[in-house]
């Protein structure tokens, strides 16, 4: 290898994740100019600037969803973020989870990954005890989709469900129609703790030219379900607001009355404290992209990575010199205590079983870390798990080694974990891997990865021969392919294969919350670690059974 090797290397690795980080300022763009010409004609804000106006000045946005739906339904066009914004910002220094509709795309209809993302957001502020800011301006389900969007128990429905849950658990919900909320989505701000309306916005469960189908009512949208009506007549809305700025400053407002403002919310958000002058970490954020290649196959010692992340001289690592292919520590980040599980990407040599290759799970390493989680929850210490792995070993000797029953009790040790976890994909996240090392479905409270991360249940030269030698067999029973056929065959299933398994596929289904800069990963973390250490809601008002 050339001395210029490893500078290429990382010249390419910057390269994407700067080409990333374009595409990510193209999404937030939504409808582009066109679509905010239209919405300032109304006399509305675009979304981004709603969300500006809102939060402090000072407060950064960290984005969850930002590539849902991406790529997804071109058959209808782009819909950057799937129409609606979501992420948590401080407002009047209390932290809150955001869902605001982009009418700018699509009018702000709903899409299948619309509703998935906001489930998903709903969720994250459960989990989190965060109060949520609805900025309602959506023209409801997008209607050729609708069997995809309305019934199952990860649809539409489920987000009206889960206002009633978060409600009943003492989270403040807060509602602001900004533009159209139509159909069942009215159920949403109604649900809510306090709605918003501001003028020209319309509320209602049938628009007027579907009341005229169903009963023959002839009615002006203003007449049928508008702020004034609702604010004088019905009685549903609790402030009516002359336009967007008046309605985003009693927002503002009224946030400021909840308890966390008017206590310590003013000198810091709440949580353990947070050190970020005092305590840096052992090697710069940005010696990252040395570290690791664009390709994920160099080599790294993870401790190298941790030291760009953690505080200096706060690792402890727990049983170092076992089970060597994943590192586990207890670590601080800006002062907060955490317990890490990280893949070791570097080979290892072991007394009992000699040489072990990186990024793998053996028994020893399964053993280890399932310990580790359990004295993490034992101690109550959010735990943080950095993924680039390949699997579990196979093969005689693993399975000799109980390697089915070692991954079950770390399976089993995460899935029981009661304190939070926070994933950050790094590298590859394949087959069981993902599920031992806390992927989505292990209910971590935040999945964020590196433009660099790949995910998939096995790696893209394995699986697409796998996938082809199927192929093929097939069509040799049909017809026989001639070995120019099959190698084409070959090439487009590796082709499709590796699409599949480029992070912002997975982006784009939610199957992560972020895809983040690998420099800016200690940052992330800072305030992710803030967000999951709120205090629980406890015990609230509630009724019985109330006559209306």
């Amino acid at each position: 290898m050339s001395r210029s090797s490893p500078s290429s290397s990382s010249e390419l690795l910057r390269a994407h994740c700067a080409a990333i980080s374009n595409e990510e300022a193209v999404l937030r763009e939504g409808g582009g100019k066109a679509g905010h010409e239209r919405q300032r004609k109304m006399g509305r804000l675009p979304v981004r600037e709603r969300i500006g106006h809102l939060l402090d000045k000072d407060s950064q946005f960290f984005e969850i969803g930002l590539w849902a739906a991406y790529k997804m339904y071109e058959q209808w066009g782009k819909i950057p973020a799937a129409g609606v914004v979501t992420g948590i910002g401080n407002i009047e220094c209390v932290s809150c989870m955001v869902i605001a509709n982009d009418a700018t795309v699509k009018a702000g209809a709903f899409f299948p990954q619309t509703t998935k993302k906001v489930i998903r957001a709903q969720r994250i502020a459960f989990e989190c005890s965060l109060p949520i800011i609805y900025l309602v301006d959506s023209a409801g389900v997008f209607l050729p989709m609708q069997d995809e969007i309305f019934p199952d128990e990860d649809d539409f429905g489920r987000i009206f469900r889960n206002n009633s849950i978060i409600s009943a658990a003492g989270i403040p919900q807060f509602a602001a129609i900004m533009g159209n909320c139509v159909a069942g989505g009215a159920y949403l701000p109604v649900l809510c703790d306090k709605i918003l309306m501001t003028k020209g916005s319309g509320l209602y469960l049938a628009g007027p030219s579907l009341v005229k189908a169903a009963i023959g009512q002839i009615v002006d949208a203003e007449e049928l379900g508008g702020a004034q009506m609702h604010a004088e007549i019905s009685g549903t809305v609790d402030f009516f607001e002359k336009d967007d700025p008046s309605c985003l400053k009693r927002l503002r407002s009224l946030i400021a009355l909840l308890p966390e403002a008017q206590e310590d919310g003013r000198a810091r958000p709440p949580g353990a404290p947070i050190d970020t002058k005092t305590a840096k970490p052992a090697k710069s954020p940005d010696s990252v992209y040395d570290l690791i290649s664009f390709d994920g196959q160099k080599q790294y010692d993870v401790r190298d990575l941790l030291a760009a992340v953690v505080d200096a001289d706060s690792i402890d690592e727990y049983k170092a010199d076992y089970g060597k292919t994943i590192v586990t520590a207890y670590a601080r980040v800006a002062g907060r205590a955490v317990g890490i599980v990280a893949n070791q990407r570097l080979q290892v040599r072991t007394k009992k079983e000699g040489i072990q290759m990186g990024g793998v799970i053996y028994s020893d390493s399964a053993d280890k870390a399932a310990r580790f989680v359990m004295d993490c929850n034992q101690t109550g210490l959010p735990i943080i798990f950095f993924q680039d792995v390949t699997g579990f070993m196979v093969g005689r000797d693993a399975e000799e080694s109980g390697i089915i029953r070692s991954g079950a009790k770390l399976v089993n040790a995460v899935s029981n974990s009661v304190v939070p976890k926070i994933t950050v994909v790094v590298g590859g996240s394949f087959g069981a891997g993902n599920y031992a090392m806390c992927g989505k479905a292990y209910d971590p409270r935040f999945i964020v990865a590196w433009p660099t991360a790949r995910y998939a249940v096995m790696g893209a030269a394995q699986a697409s021969d796998t996938v082809f030698a199927v192929l093929a067999r097939a069509r040799e029973r049909d017809k026989k392919s001639s070995p120019e056929e099959l190698e084409e065959l070959r090439a487009t299933v590796k082709k499709n294969y590796e699409e599949q398994t480029d992070i912002r596929y997975g982006a784009a289904r939610g199957w992560v919350d972020a895809i983040i800069q690998p420099h800016e990963t200690r940052d992330v973390l800072i305030r992710l670690l803030q967000y999951v250490s709120r205090p629980t809601p406890k015990a609230r008002f509630h009724t019985g059974v109330i006559q209306v």
